[in-house]
């Protein structure tokens, strides 16, 4: 399959996943969710979606539950809406990168912070001490 082909593709899966989360899927268990990639298969009948919660684990872990069991649905109403010659068998991985990269995020702030706060309690160092006359 070309590259091209397989973005489109990627493109139109993830399109229309997202669509039916918001759109069409009533289960309770499934949170905000959204979907931050899909891997298609190189003869088309596997996809797998990698999804974001946002949430605790316990509404994670509901989230995926509630997404494999109406995955039946999601698999037929895919192949309604993108025309393939075969409906690909579909899985749900949980996403933690958007997590892992706001906690990293906030790690680096943390640190700047911690950096900036030891700066201002040291002053002026001993060598601008010397440097300046008295009066100063």
């Amino acid at each position: 399959m070309g590259r091209l082909r397989e973005a489109k593709l990627q493109e139109a899966f993830r399109k229309e996943m997202s669509d039916l989360i918001q759109r069409e899927l009533k289960d309770p268990r499934i949170g905000f969710a959204s979907i931050t990639r899909v891997d298609i298969s190189g003869d088309l009948r596997h996809v797998t979606f990698y999804v974001s919660v946002l949430g605790s684990d316990e509404e994670k872990k509901a989230t995926l539950e509630g997404l494999e069991r109406a995955s039946g649905f999601i698999r037929s109403e895919l192949g309604r809406r993108i025309r393939l010659r075969y409906t690909p068998e579909i899985a749900f991985r949980l996403d933690e990168s958007i997590a892992r990269g706001v906690e990293l995020t906030n790690l680096i702030s943390r640190i700047q912070k911690e950096e900036g706060a030891g700066q201002s309690d040291r002053g002026r160092s001993p060598d601008d001490q010397r440097d300046r006359p008295e009066g100063e």
